[in-house]
């Protein structure tokens, strides 16, 4: 089923009022606070590995809230923090290597941090994410497509919402300029990088349902 991250529907085949707009609405309330569930987030991303083969990668250890409020959009926030030292490329040594100062310097700052600074809704299901991303010791501006993939309820009782989009970016903006020459003039890694990210999110209690 598919579902508009908008707060009311617009197809009238039922009551409607002067707008058009369906006077009930059982869909569940998206407004409120949700967690990241890092079981079901992967916040990753892909690089040319010498030209020619993509190298995908992610981060295991992934926290991060949301804050959606439909009243007052511009009070809807989000905030993500992967754990360097839990990049995982399925490559030990190369793995060892993003953790080390030629890449993202895991001892140092051990810390990926994006904190939005203003949420969009474009279109259906679109969404604009806009905020800070800070990668070592640089903080920049990004702005994020985002494509909200729906909501539902989970066997365990839990509202669940499912958030999917791609970025590209220059690692070298962030300090992550090693490379490599190769023989016929390229580079073992790309500059440009894909950043992906496939949300998963849970509605959290209020405190009237937790003491319930």
């Amino acid at each position: 089923m598919e579902h508009s991250i908008s707060p009311r529907m617009t197809d009238c085949s039922g009551p409607c009022n002067d707008s058009g707009e369906i006077m009930t609405d059982n869909r569940p309330d998206l407004s409120g606070d949700w967690d990241l569930d890092p079981a079901h987030t992967r916040i990753g991303f892909s690089a040319k590995h010498a030209m020619v083969a993509n190298v995908r990668g992610a981060f295991n250890d992934v926290t991060g809230s949301l804050h959606v409020d439909f009243d007052n959009t511009t009070r809807s926030t989000a905030e993500i923090v992967l754990k360097v030292a839990s990049v995982d490329t399925r490559n030990t040594q190369r793995d060892d290597h993003l953790r080390s100062a030629d890449f993202f310097n895991a001892e140092k700052w051990p810390d990926i941090v994006f904190k939005s600074t203003r949420i969009e809704e474009v279109g259906d299901n679109a969404l604009v994410v806009s905020g800070d991303l800070t990668i070592r010791d640089v903080t920049k501006p990004i702005t994020i497509p985002i494509e909200f993939t729906g909501v539902e309820t989970d066997a365990f009782g839990a509202l669940r919402a499912g958030f999917e989009g791609t970025r590209r970016i220059d690692r070298r903006e962030y300090g992550l300029e090693w490379n490599m020459a190769l023989d016929s003039g390229g580079w073992l890694v790309s500059e440009k990088i894909t950043l992906e990210f496939e949300i998963s999110a849970i509605k959290r209690e209020s405190d009237e349902q937790q003491a319930a």
